[in-house]
């Protein structure tokens, strides 16, 4: 088990669709806990990766399996093990395959990831065409998804439970919310329900965006959220508390410090609230 991980480690250490692969395997069959009692902390110890750079890069790492038609994970690690062991794919760098041109970047790809695997492909031949034959950038690529979704009316790319961001951009119903995250709570068809701590907001889905957060992390941040409305409610809050909601309503790691975990456990018995 611990060669496995060094070799996945390496290739980590690669570009991102090698990167996203390895860390795929390094998770599902959780080789980080030798070392480590969350994934999120070994991706931060031993490569630097903020949580959300490493769902991107998983993310990114199957649309591209997606478009070369293979759900990567039928080749042995055969060259630094020496055994026949469990089984990944990790193929040469992106740029072609044959007269295939692929991605070389994760934010090429990134907004192919809400879509379904056939429209993946067929966004991106397209991205393709449009950039000349080239690697078409991650906006020629956007720009060809939201295209196909005023044509073809493509559903929501949102689901109930997912963790968003809000960006307000030029609606003024959401100033003061840029960066707030949030739990969508209903999905329509062009637009969310999304529930923050402080309320509820109906927006558009071109003013949010994904954290791309893993399910477990959807629910522990649905609980946050839930623990800091009942907080809210309470009413006549100090200043301080209210310093507190803002800040980690805007906090986007899926988790709490010690300290902030202190904090708010600290704020709610001040008011007659069990934290959990």
């Amino acid at each position: 088990m611990w060669r496995e991980r060094t070799f996945l480690e390496r290739q980590v250490e690669k570009a991102f669709y090698t990167s996203g692969k390895a860390l795929k395997e390094l998770r599902d069959r959780r080789l980080y806990r030798s070392t480590h009692s969350t994934f999120e902390e070994y991706c931060r110890d031993r490569f630097g990766f903020t949580h959300r750079h490493v769902n991107y890069l998983i993310a990114g790492s199957l649309v591209v399996g997606n478009i070369i038609g293979t759900n990567g994970s039928q080749i042995e690690i055969l060259d630094e093990m020496g055994t026949n062991g469990s089984q990944i794919e990790i193929p040469d760098e992106m740029g072609t395959n044959g007269s295939q041109m692929l991605p070389t970047s994760e934010r090429q790809v990134r907004p192919l990831v809400p879509l379904k695997p056939e429209e993946q492909r067929s966004c991106w031949q397209q991205a393709v065409e449009a950039a000349g034959g080239k690697v078409p950038s991650g906006r020629v690529v956007k720009d060809i998804v939201d295209k196909i979704r005023e044509r073809t009316k493509l559903p929501n790319p949102y689901r109930l439970g997912e963790v968003c961001k809000i960006i307000p951009k030029d609606n003024p119903e959401l100033k003061g919310k840029s960066g707030c995250w949030g739990i969508i709570t209903q999905v329509g068809q062009y637009s969310c329900t999304i529930t923050v701590w402080d309320g509820e907001y109906t927006v558009k889905i071109d003013n949010l965006k994904s954290l791309n957060y893993f399910e477990a992390d959807c629910e522990y941040m649905l609980t946050l959220c839930q623990r800091m409305r009942r907080l809210h409610l309470v009413g006549n809050l100090d200043a301080s508390v209210g310093w507190l909601l803002s800040g980690l309503g805007k906090s986007p790691q899926p988790y709490l410090t010690q300290v902030q975990e202190k904090f708010l456990a600290v704020a709610e018995g001040e008011y007659g609230l069990d934290s959990p």
